[in-house]
């Protein structure tokens, strides 16, 4: 469900509930692990979430492309996630702010208005 982001390290307590997690709710796969983190792959992209056990800096939100924001809303609050901000329109469609159950921000972008136009 998540898709087209660069790699990205997460902060989670606990590796194992936080693998279930992003994959059962947002589709990612299970790439690597060891020790302190994992490696979890979006489709349709090579690009990494990395789930962490370390310390990270704070606010390191993560944005996500989806098909649908209202949609990615439900199955996150579902899945224990916290709305921060409901969805709101953008030029190229809607936006939408959750909170994980380890207490990572979740930024979620739909182009349902379609992309900008290119400069020439």
């Amino acid at each position: 469900m998540l898709r087209k982001i660069d790699c990205v390290m997460v902060r989670v307590p606990e590796l194992t509930p936080a693998v279930e997690f992003y994959t059962r709710v947002w589709g990612l796969t299970p790439l690597w692990r060891d020790e302190t983190s994992a490696g979890m792959g979006l489709p349709e992209t090579d690009a990494e979430v990395v789930l962490h056990t370390m310390e990270l800096p704070d606010d390191r939100g993560v944005h996500y492309l989806v098909d649908d924001v209202a949609q990615a809303v439900l199955t996150g609050q579902q899945a224990g996630c916290t709305v921060r901000e409901a969805p709101f329109e953008v030029p190229i469609g809607l936006c939408a702010v959750l909170e994980d159950p380890f207490g990572n921000t979740l930024c979620l972008l739909d182009m349902s208005k379609g992309p900008r136009p290119v400069l020439s």
